[in-house]
């Protein structure tokens, strides 16, 4: 019997709505339908757009720091009672391994509305700067942080229930109101915290709208309405570089969090077969479609083949297959297209001098990919420069010296800049060698700084702003200095 298609509806104005077009969904896992969702148009943006707008400009939302508290923990505690719900769609829409979903892809990220929630409602919106005397008259002057207003914010697929929540949270408790566009490849997934809000929530009619689309157009109406004050995105650094210039019409803010080529060091004092193993499963997470994951693998040269036949032997043991499965480590690649992108990427990688060691090559049914090691990579050819989004490590062997130049040199050789890790036996050396490259993160012996109280985001173009933590709050405000003169009696 064939299951029933799933369904979901947007959120407008307070109203879960429908477009006149919908456009299917695939599970990852086997390229069979799943469900439909709205297709939405310009139009529907534009909707959308002033649903916010008139909630930010005519509501109390902005300035009642309370009831936002109470909405955002209405909303954590509604994400919590559906979470079995979510977790199911979740592996089936973006192919997400089970196991993962008790971390970054499903529960870790829930715990951002709380976070932000106690955030809000501690958080000190004005300071108070004193007093001070000006051509014979005392002027007293304070600081007030406000929500920077309507924010339009783009989601990627590999990661949409952190994506979502950890721009949702924050514009929220900032008192922003909020335009969310769903990726296309996961908007059922995304179009659930629509009902949520919906249904177990008091936030205001157009304090926050939710759209799935597959047309162009609806993000460009985000980046360029003159109503939207400011624009959050997460993708790769080529739509970013089109936002920043759509954005740049109307000087909106924005927040972008990009690519990625991150590096992990192996010094020459390290744990090797420990480094190999966090190596191999590191870019098989989610099928190494992670922005931050370590995709470069710098190994002393005369411990180049040792690290590398390590890294083979875990690669061996990581379990690919069904992500339904407890048991499965590693899932799909979200389509065929990207599929065929990170097979390219690998054949060309091979054509141009790299060593296949193991993977490079799809895995049928579904869209997986087995996991791949090339090594002897030449660090400016293209498998060690751009962005795979796949399961695919390459291993470039870098000169030992005293104090670790070569290493460094080549791990900072990206025009990225998000995250890196190193493994040594010498925690001070470590901290070092980390000081010195040029990323926003970074994770020293296996360290995990990935908590909702951090802040995500990267050097050069890896991004702009940060993400989560206090830092990611205040992303969504804006500064406005006062002054009065006193007056005495």
């Amino acid at each position: 019997m064939t299951a029933p298609l799933l369904t979901r509806r947007m959120l407008v104005d307070g109203k879960l709505t429908t477009a006149q077009d919908s456009y299917p969904t695939l599970n990852p896992s086997t390229g069979e339908v799943i469900g439909r969702a709205p297709d939405a148009t310009a139009d529907d943006a534009e909707a959308a757009v002033a649903a916010a707008r008139r909630a930010f400009d005519t509501t109390g939302w902005a300035t009642d720091t309370a009831l936002r508290v109470r909405c955002l923990r209405q909303l954590w505690s509604a994400l919590k009672d559906h979470r079995e719900e979510l977790r199911e769609l979740t592996i089936a829409e973006a192919g997400a391994p089970r196991m993962l979903t008790y971390g970054p892809q499903l529960d870790e990220p829930v715990g951002l509305m709380a976070y932000y929630a106690d955030l809000a409602e501690s958080y000190a919106f004005s300071e108070d700067l004193g007093e001070t005397e000006q051509r014979g008259q005392r002027h007293r002057r304070w600081v007030e942080k406000e929500a920077v207003g309507v924010v339009g914010a783009i989601l990627p697929y590999n990661f949409p229930h952190q994506l979502a929540l950890a721009k949702l949270a924050p514009a929220l408790a900032a008192g922003c109101t909020v335009v969310l566009k769903a990726a296309p490849e996961t908007p059922l997934t995304t179009l659930a915290l629509a009902d949520l809000i919906a249904e177990h929530t008091d936030i205001p009619a157009g304090v926050v709208n939710i759209l799935s689309s597959s047309r162009v157009e609806v993000g460009e109406v985000l980046t360029t309405h003159p109503d939207v004050d400011m624009v959050t995105f997460t993708g790769s650094t080529a739509t970013g570089r089109r936002i920043m210039a759509a954005a740049a019409a109307t000087v909106k803010k924005v927040f972008l969090e990009l690519g990625g080529k991150s590096a992990m060091i192996v010094l020459d004092d390290a744990d090797f077969a420990k480094a190999a193993m966090f190596a191999a499963f590191t870019i098989c997470s989610h099928s190494g479609q992670g922005c931050a994951l370590t995709s470069r693998l710098l190994v002393p040269r005369q411990h180049h083949d040792n690290i590398v036949q390590l890294v083979a032997a875990a690669m061996e043991r990581v379990r690919v297959g069904d992500p339904a499965d407890p048991k499965t480590a590693m899932g799909p690649l979200i389509t065929a297209r990207q599929r065929e992108k990170v097979d390219g990427m690998v054949r060309r990688a091979v054509e141009a001098g790299a060593t296949l060691v193991a993977g490079g090559k799809p895995i049928d049914p579904g869209f997986f990919y087995a996991p791949t090691l090339l090594a002897n990579v030449d660090p400016d050819s293209e498998i060690a420069q751009d962005e795979v989004f796949g399961p695919v490590l390459a291993v470039i062997p870098y000169e030992a010296d005293e104090d670790d130049a070569d290493a460094v040199r080549i791990a900072n050789h990206s025009v990225f800049g998000l995250s890196g890790a190193v493994h040594s036996a010498d925690e001070q050396r470590a901290i070092r060698l980390a000081r010195r490259i040029r990323t926003g993160t970074f994770s020293i012996n296996g360290g995990n700084y990935f908590a909702p109280d951090v802040p995500f985001g990267g050097y050069k173009q890896s991004g702009i702003g940060r993400e989560s933590g206090r830092q990611g709050f205040e992303e969504f405000l804006e500064t406005k200095a006062f002054a009065t003169v006193v007056t005495t009696a």
